[in-house]
């Protein structure tokens, strides 16, 4: 831990380098505009309190998963995922096996690499935070080794 800060403070809340945001789940708003049809998304404030540079989202399934995602990649330098309630199952390129989180676990996926959501529970919650806050989704035509 470094002993010096990155930058003068303390600041007044006018110089922040991020924005105060307070999201409660009394008022929370839930939408489909996610890439899943069978899940619901709940955007958790963080996009607009740090001018895109961070997003976060509040995702849990409302239908079975009834198939895998698909191979797929995101265009982002971080993804990170941390399960509330049930269980997911992911398969990565480059690793062999499948990783499972269940609820209490997170993951950092590696950002950038092709990755299949398996299987899941049909009570899965998550957190997801990613770098950028907006970012694509691309789809690959085969699977990735080791999964060819």
């Amino acid at each position: 831990m470094s002993s010096l800060p990155r930058y003068d403070g303390p600041r007044a809340l006018a110089q922040s380098l991020s924005a105060f945001a307070r999201t409660g789940a009394a008022d929370a708003v839930w939408n489909r505009e996610g890439l899943r049809a069978d899940s619901e998304y709940r955007d958790l404030g963080l996009a607009a309190a740090t001018g895109g540079r961070l997003g976060a989202k509040h995702i849990r399934a409302i239908k079975p998963l009834a198939a895998p995602t698909g191979w797929h990649w995101h265009d982002m330098t971080a993804h990170y995922v941390f399960v509330l309630a049930g269980w997911l199952t992911f398969r990565f390129a480059g690793v062999a096996g499948d990783v499972t989180l269940r609820a209490g676990d997170g993951l950092s996926q590696p950002a950038g690499v092709a990755h299949n959501v398996v299987a899941r529970s049909d009570d899965l919650e998550v957190i997801e935070i990613n770098e950028p806050a907006e970012y694509g989704t691309f789809d690959l035509a085969l699977p990735p080794e080791p999964w060819k």
